[in-house]
């Protein structure tokens, strides 16, 4: 499967996150801001950047434009619980996939990562 970097400050989500995604056979990395997904990227490969949009230290924005600009065939996927900062993200459409709205199920979570990695169109807006 897919190697997947899942970039989020509220240990809960990233652990739920991590276990879906690894129950469905992709390797997941946990880090907990976008400074350190960065450091990770120095040194790692992967396929998929799961990030939060609202992070201390550097947000998802700013991670996902760091990220599109050094790495741009990874893909992007966004996560926010903030209708505003989910419109926010809407301006960057041509550098991530979509942006998913928390609270999401397993279920949502898994088909958006799948639609992201194998490049389909989201179902539904978020």
């Amino acid at each position: 499967m897919a190697r997947i970097l899942v970039a989020e400050d509220e240990r809960a989500v990233r652990e739920f996150v991590r276990r879906a995604l690894a129950h469905e056979g992709h390797d997941v990395t946990l880090v907990e801001d976008g400074l350190q997904a960065l450091d990770v990227l120095q040194g790692e490969t992967f396929d998929l950047l799961l990030t939060d949009i609202v992070m201390p230290a550097m947000d998802g924005i700013a991670l996902a434009l760091k990220v599109a600009r050094d790495k741009p065939d990874m893909k992007i996927l966004l996560m926010s619980g903030y209708a505003a900062e989910r419109q926010r993200a809407h301006n960057l459409d041509e550098l991530i996939h979509r942006v998913i709205a928390k609270p999401f199920t397993l279920r949502e979570i898994c088909a958006a990562v799948e639609d992201t990695l194998a490049g389909r169109a989201p179902k539904g807006a978020d």
